[in-house]
């Protein structure tokens, strides 16, 4: 691996964790992000369980636009397609979550089957299959698999740090009207806030790709 590589390896990770993060910047995969936030047990399990399925769709997304759907010039088809491996995974998922850690599946409701339309992962596996902005090439394997993991951590970072914002939460004393979600939109914003603040690190990614 070059040195180049390895440079724009480490420009997508800190871009996809803390300038791009897909929650807190560009607001996908609120979903879950608001469902599943109020305890830190929960928030853990969902962003784990989102890591993983984010980092194997892209594994099987990037290889079948790359060997199929691009040769074969049917790339029209490569959202549907994307869709039933992100839900044959979550299904997967799900039945080994319900075997082994049923109490976490049970604390996960609902939101676990909406993983398969959280957008959040399909806009990963999309972007993995286009233009790596900062070599100005297609992603490569590797840094398709490096975006996908480094997605992953960025929504368990945003999961867990607002699992821990409305924990403290619960023992405030917060006026009945801002009681709740109210609280909580009020809480990702200043969230949203702070991680603009990530957005000054861009010129490392912008002079590393010059």
């Amino acid at each position: 691996m070059t040195a180049s590589s390895i440079l724009s390896i480490i420009q997508i990770s800190i871009a996809a964790v803390l300038i791009q993060n897909f929650v807190l910047v560009k607001f996908l995969g609120l979903c879950p992000f608001f469902g599943v936030s109020k305890k830190l047990s929960s928030a853990t399990g969902m962003g784990m369980a989102v890591l993983f399925v984010m980092t194997i769709s892209t594994v099987i997304t990037w290889m079948i636009d790359r060997f199929v759907l691009v040769p074969y010039d049917i790339r029209y088809l490569q959202t549907m397609v994307f869709i039933l491996i992100i839900a044959s995974l979550v299904q997967f998922l799900e039945m080994i979550m319900r075997k082994f850690t049923p109490a976490l599946y049970d604390a996960l409701g609902i939101y676990l089957p909406l993983i398969t339309a959280n957008c959040a992962i399909l806009g990963v596996v999309i972007i993995n299959t286009g233009i790596n902005i900062f070599t100005g090439q297609p992603f490569t394997f590797i840094e398709s698999l490096a975006n996908s993991v480094a997605s992953g951590v960025g929504f368990l970072l945003a999961l867990i740090l607002m699992a821990g914002i409305r924990e403290r939460l619960e023992v405030a004393d917060i006026p009945k009207s801002l009681d709740g979600l109210p609280i909580a939109f009020i809480s990702a914003g200043l969230m949203a806030l702070a991680f603009l603040g990530f957005s000054g690190l861009s010129f490392f990614a912008q002079g590393g790709g010059n």
